[in-house]
């Protein structure tokens, strides 16, 4: 059926932010799982539907949606049920996309720098700026909180604070009392920690010990 959500998915990468997307959308999907360790993605099977051999991918209604942030904007306006976007109209849709797309244009590449000892651009070159501001950016925004668009969880909570909780586990992030009390918020939703576990066995299914 077209419209059933086939999600391209290799657990404990980029797509967890995307699985744990489909656990608050609460809406049946089937998963196609890819093994990075075995470079699934970059078989000419999975090329065919996402030629940059990234995960995640989901397809839906005939199309190929690459890109978690994009994918996650996708899901929030096709299921408004699930009441993670803020609707057209509605004056917070403005800040809701800031957000939701923060998270990879500069959390992501911040964190990406701090990780690997890089040498950031030039501030004017860089696609995020300075690391301490967007470190301040993010923890004046979730210190007001409880979430990115005020009461309202979010797609933008999902793929933000993926990043907040990734670039925590790498100690690529300061520790700071905003983080940790907005972690600690989102650690406590139902959908995310389904999402982990299933994203842990299915890790194991496909990287079996020994």
């Amino acid at each position: 059926m077209d419209d059933a959500i086939i999600f391209h998915h290799a657990p404990m990468s980029r797509s967890n932010i995307v699985s744990w997307m489909l656990e608050e959308l609460g809406v049946p999907y089937e998963i196609k799982p890819l093994s990075l360790e075995r470079q699934d993605q970059k078989k000419p099977e999975y090329l065919a539907i996402n030629p940059m051999g990234k995960v995640p991918t989901i397809e839906h209604k005939g199309v190929v949606i690459t890109e978690a942030a994009a994918i996650c904007a996708y899901l929030a306006d096709e299921f408004p049920a699930a009441k993670l976007s803020a609707p057209v109209g509605d004056p917070r849709r403005g800040l809701y996309f800031k957000w939701l797309f923060f998270g990879p244009s500069c959390l992501e590449q911040a964190i990406i720098d701090r990780m690997h000892d890089r040498i950031p651009a030039p501030p004017r070159a860089s696609s995020y700026g300075e690391y301490e501001t967007v470190m301040d950016t993010i923890a004046q925004a979730v210190a007001v909180g409880p979430f990115l668009a005020g009461e309202q969880f979010t797609a933008a909570d999902v793929v933000l604070g993926s990043g907040v909780q990734w670039g925590t586990f790498m100690k690529a992030l300061p520790e700071r009392p905003e983080f940790a009390a907005y972690l600690g918020r989102l650690q406590r939703r139902p959908a995310l920690q389904r999402a982990f576990a299933k994203n842990q066995e299915l890790y194991a299914k496909l990287h079996p010990a020994g």
